[in-house]
């Protein structure tokens, strides 16, 4: 259930009442996890995969409410704003209220914080290169930064960035106001959660945009040519689902540099991403074994190549700088021997989608048969149809093989009998999206992969969170023996 989606006051969700509320839902539940989407600054297409810096957080996600209760924002609800569709986020929308009562914020209240906003800059070096980063963009009408009319901006000379700190002080001063704001939010709500021993299970995509704070901040750790324009990018290959494979257009890592740098980039990041959730879902984890490589500018992802990764390399790094950090493998895609000796050698757990489960024979990576303890099992995930979407454009052989397995015979049945199967799978862990624990049709979906627009904006109805589907789902966490010894519906 992504932030967003949450049925906050305003058009969009953020980390207010909608988010405590969902939590207190989630005990009563019986619930331990909560999986989020990146919440990341969102940049092309409102995507949480395409964020403007792997650091920072969304603006949008800040609770004005929560402010004008702390005395740090005065608003009439008047002033917000709420969409056509209460069940769909019109980002448009929201961006063209929320930054501005944002900015009204900084105005009445930065003064009163300072002492807190300097403490937070030395505790987050990275936000002084985002904030400035967002005020040249903001300074040069929103153009890409390799576009920038201003070639010392480009490239970071410094006297031209002394210069520019100079005359967008106060412009920077509002970016590092809002990410002191959503860190503040954040981890209330982390602590809330975690004092219902519920952790945040947080997403960290493995590439960052081209436009983002950190290709501009740190060139050297990306395939960039001399004029800072990418080499070659991030995709996918045609496989069964599109024709074309997927081009992402992310700049690729310089692996060869990151080693000789003991992969400080990447520890910086994990360290940030280990302090804000209890468990991360490293997204597309194939990469870190081979990534695929696509000549930046090409039309399409059919003519990338296969290149080796980090392999353990990284990941040892990361184990010595940060023990104990719980990751989670999303394993999905072009999983070759050498991804499997890979993941069994971090021993991370991967993930498995039930409704890929019905596909083929057993020699299917998702079939039952080949589930195991170390594992999250997903009904299905963000990229996926909810389970009554899949269910109605299914083909009849593989329904048949769900509703037989599964034990279900009509279609609207089939959202009840998947949670049930993932709940009662050997995985050590089961996520359900929000949407199949209410049954949701493919009009709720979150994303659909390869397509712009429409995307990234489900929005739970107000009143959906019902005692007696809080009970239900309780009961089911009982029957399958997931509830903690120090969780149950009466403590809660």
């Amino acid at each position: 259930m992504h932030i967003t989606s949450l049925p906050s006051t305003g058009g969009v969700g953020d980390l207010g009442e909608a988010a405590y509320a969902f939590a207190d839902f989630l005990a009563l539940s019986g619930i331990q996890i909560w999986q989020v989407l990146p919440v990341g600054p969102t940049g092309y297409g409102e995507s949480p995969y395409q964020s403007t810096s792997a650091f920072a957080g969304n603006p949008l996600l800040i609770s004005l409410e929560t402010l004008r209760k702390e005395g740090l924002l005065t608003f009439d609800d008047s002033e917000l704003r709420e969409g056509a569709d209460p069940e769909k986020v019109d980002f448009e929308l929201v961006r063209a209220y929320k930054i501005p009562l944002l900015r009204r914020s900084y105005q009445q209240s930065a003064k009163k914080v300072e002492k807190e906003l300097d403490q937070f800059r030395t505790d987050n070096p990275w936000v002084d290169d985002f904030a400035l980063f967002s005020a040249l963009k903001e300074h040069f009408g929103g153009q890409m930064w390799s576009k920038w009319p201003d070639q010392g901006a480009r490239n970071r000379v410094p006297a031209v960035l002394d210069k520019y700190r100079l005359d967008l002080a106060d412009e920077i001063g509002f970016h590092v106001y809002c990410q002191y704001l959503f860190r503040k939010q954040w981890f209330a709500l982390k602590k809330y959660c975690n004092d219902r021993n519920i952790s945040l299970f947080g997403d960290m995509p493995i590439y960052v945009a081209e436009d983002s704070a950190d290709t501009w901040t740190h060139p050297e750790v990306f395939q960039l040519d001399k004029n800072r324009i990418p080499k070659r990018v991030a995709g996918v290959p045609p496989d069964c689902f599109t024709e074309d494979g997927q081009l992402w257009g992310n700049p690729l890592y310089r692996w060869h540099y990151l080693r000789f740098t003991r992969y400080r980039w990447w520890v910086d990041r994990m360290k940030g991403n280990a302090g804000l959730y209890d468990l991360i879902r490293v997204d597309h984890f194939i990469g870190f074994a081979h990534y695929y490589s696509i000549p930046y500018g090409a039309p399409n992802a059919k003519n990338g190549k296969w290149i080796t990764g980090p392999g353990k390399s990284l990941f040892k790094r990361l184990r010595k700088e940060i023990p104990g950090m719980q990751i989670i493998a999303e394993d999905l895609g072009e999983v070759n021997d050498q991804v499997r000796a890979l993941l069994k050698w971090t021993g991370y757990p991967g993930m498995k989608v039930l409704c890929f489960s019905f596909d083929g024979d057993s020699t299917n990576p998702h079939h039952p048969d080949n589930f195991t303890e170390n594992m999250v099992l997903y009904t299905g995930t963000h990229d996926n149809d909810t389970v009554l979407g899949w269910a109605e454009k299914a083909d009849p052989d593989t329904l048949e093989k769900a509703k037989k397995i599964l034990g279900f015979s009509e279609l609207s049945e089939a959202p009840e009998a998947f949670v049930r199967g993932c709940f009662e799978s050997i995985a050590d862990r089961a996520i359900v999206p929000m949407q199949d624990l209410l049954g949701l049709d493919g009009s709720a979906r979150m994303n659909l992969p390869g397509t712009t627009g429409g995307n990234w904006v489900w929005r739970m109805k107000d009143g959906e969170l019902t005692a007696s589907l809080s009970a239900r789902l309780n009961q089911l966490v009982k029957d399958t023996h997931r509830l903690g010894s120090d969780t149950t519906q009466e403590e809660n």
